[in-house]
């Protein structure tokens, strides 16, 4: 997958790109990631971005003609595929898995990192195919939600992590939250580790497993449970 970041700030994504799993899915040459500089693509000595609003108001609006400029610059040339165009803002659509399963499987993204008021709405209107949002609240700027979205998508690509069950088993996968896990010791401080775990019985712990994956999504987000189809077995589990 390549992914390309337009941003006012691409230092605050060296140590991202630097450590842990996204520097491991770039040396696998799984993921590769391209950051734009907005001030690149300005015409003045200022390098000016931004610029008062139409009718008054405070703060200040990104200017179109840097990103649609930048946009056309990274595209052009593009024959055999196009970036799928995400701006991040707090006006999006909420990020979730359903859609990160969606966007792991684009061969390309392109994120454009929102700032000050947010950007001309003609970027919205004619530039852009979706707007997302990673929370009901407003950052300083795009380029934090764009490496959660990185993130996010990354770790679902096949190969990149060590064991692809890692990834099915994680929380909202499926929808449910994940079950309870543990590790050494067995006994801790005289908390024991259920019996269950330590049985060596597979068929009972995947049932086990999955009875607590339900417990554990009615106690923290019970509303997840409206979107999923469970078994009538299951059923009778969360009564």
């Amino acid at each position: 997958m390549q992914v390309d970041i337009i941003t006012l700030f691409p230092s605050m994504f060296k140590g991202f790109l630097e450590e842990s799993i996204i520097k491991r899915a770039q040396d696998k040459g799984i993921l590769r990631v391209n950051l734009h500089n907005l001030r690149q693509f300005t015409h003045n000595r200022h390098k000016t971005v931004d610029d008062l609003p139409f009718g008054g108001g405070g703060g200040m609006v990104i200017k179109p003609e840097p990103l649609f400029e930048a946009v056309e610059n990274i595209v052009g040339g593009r024959v055999k595929s196009t970036p799928h165009i995400i701006l991040l803002s707090p006006q999006g659509t909420s990020l979730n898995q359903e859609k990160i399963k969606e966007l792991a499987s684009k061969d390309n993204l392109l994120l454009i990192c929102g700032h000050y008021e947010g950007v001309d709405e003609r970027v919205k209107e004619h530039l852009i195919d979706e707007e997302i949002s990673i929370g009901d609240y407003v950052l300083t700027g795009g380029e934090l939600a764009a490496m959660v979205l990185i993130d996010a998508v990354t770790r679902i690509i096949p190969g990149v992590l060590g064991s692809e069950n890692s990834v099915r088993e994680d929380s909202f996968y499926d929808i449910l939250l994940d079950y309870p896990q543990y590790t050494r010791p067995a006994i801790f401080r005289g908390w024991k580790v259920p019996e269950v775990l330590l049985s060596g019985n597979h068929q009972k712990i995947n049932y086990w497993r999955k009875r607590k994956k339900i417990e554990v999504t009615l106690k923290k987000r019970p509303d997840l449970l409206k979107k999923v189809k469970l078994k009538q077995e299951d059923k009778q589990k969360q009564d």
